[in-house]
């Protein structure tokens, strides 16, 4: 599932990109949104589907080998353990995978260096060869080498983040995290399930595809409210020279403390700061904490936020 600190992240680059549009469509800025976490959550059917292909890579490679006008005895008797890859072929049958990929039309057709330079480099590893020469093919084994290659092979090639941000401008700050889920689904198949074993689904409840929603909206219809707060919590700061996206995490996360009283202050701080560590300047953590801290204190002072930062957590950022 697509966890919350992911939906902020969808919500301020909609924010982001609302402003940037002049601020004028609000409608609009909600229907990007939606597009961003679906787009998103196909990046997870995408990774999947790299496995596949991966191993029709190497089938493939095998069948050119024993084409060859000579070919060796290696060549004639290749091992075909990792193209008979038993986790593979029940992925590859998948329900609903494969209803995923059709309904959205996700393919690595137009990319098919990327399942050939990851290949070349997993064929390469200790951990491979090891595999390969092991003469037992278990159902947990086959798993384990898939894992490996995604978590160990995927996130560090180049290739394959090129092929993301051609594709889509939503999918490369968050592979990390998409791969992330798709090893939590490896580990969980069963070769019992066959061909109707389920996968993630993209919320973990109808509440996160409201809660992305509502905090756009709120961020966005209180702007104006929120940036004079900003104004008046930093006087010793021209407004004008404050980093934008600094503006914009400090707006969503007032959006987020006034609209969900459910999320303690805490989560709500925590999150922001992380985020901005990512995506804003090195100090903006600190500035962030600070002017959040202060315009808390503000509102809980005039009695328009009474909220205790101890409320239980209901959150699932950090899962």
């Amino acid at each position: 599932m697509i966890s919350r600190r992911i939906l902020r992240i969808k919500v301020l680059q909609s924010i982001y990109a609302y402003y940037q549009g002049g601020g004028s469509e609000l409608v609009k800025a909600q229907r990007s949104l939606r597009e961003s976490i679906d787009r998103s959550y196909d990046l997870y059917f995408y990774l999947m589907l790299l496995a596949i292909e991966v191993c029709d890579y190497a089938g493939k490679q095998i069948d050119a080998a024993m084409q060859k006008f000579l070919p060796t005895d290696v060549d004639r008797n290749p091992n075909m353990k990792f193209v008979n890859n038993k986790f593979i072929e029940q992925l590859r049958s998948n329900k609903a995978l494969q209803g995923h990929l059709a309904a959205r039309k996700l393919s690595w057709v137009n990319f098919k260096h990327v399942p050939k330079a990851i290949f070349n480099e997993l064929s390469e590893t200790d951990e491979y060869k090891s595999y390969m020469v092991n003469p037992d093919q278990s159902y947990a084994d086959d798993k384990d080498i898939i894992s490996f290659m995604l978590e160990n092979i995927v996130v560090e090639n180049e290739d394959f983040y090129d092929a993301l941000e051609t594709q889509s401008i939503y999918w490369v700050d968050t592979a990390e995290f998409f791969v992330g889920m798709a090893l939590r689904t490896i580990s969980r198949f069963k070769e019992s399930y066959g061909e109707d074993h389920p996968l993630m689904k993209k919320f973990k409840s109808d509440d996160d595809g409201e809660f992305a929603d509502k905090l756009l909206v709120k961020s966005i219809a209180s702007g104006d409210r929120y940036r004079e707060l900003i104004t008046q919590s930093t006087e010793n700061w021209d407004f004008e020279r404050i980093a934008l996206l600094d503006i914009l995490l400090i707006q969503e996360a007032l959006a987020e403390i006034e609209q969900f009283p459910g999320i303690p202050l805490r989560v709500t701080f925590n999150e922001y700061i992380e985020i901005a560590k990512n995506y804003s300047t090195e100090k903006s953590p600190i500035f962030i904490n600070g002017v959040l801290d202060k315009i808390v204190q503000k509102l809980r002072e005039s009695g328009e936020l009474i909220k205790s930062a101890d409320v239980p957590v209901d959150d699932d950022s950090f899962l």
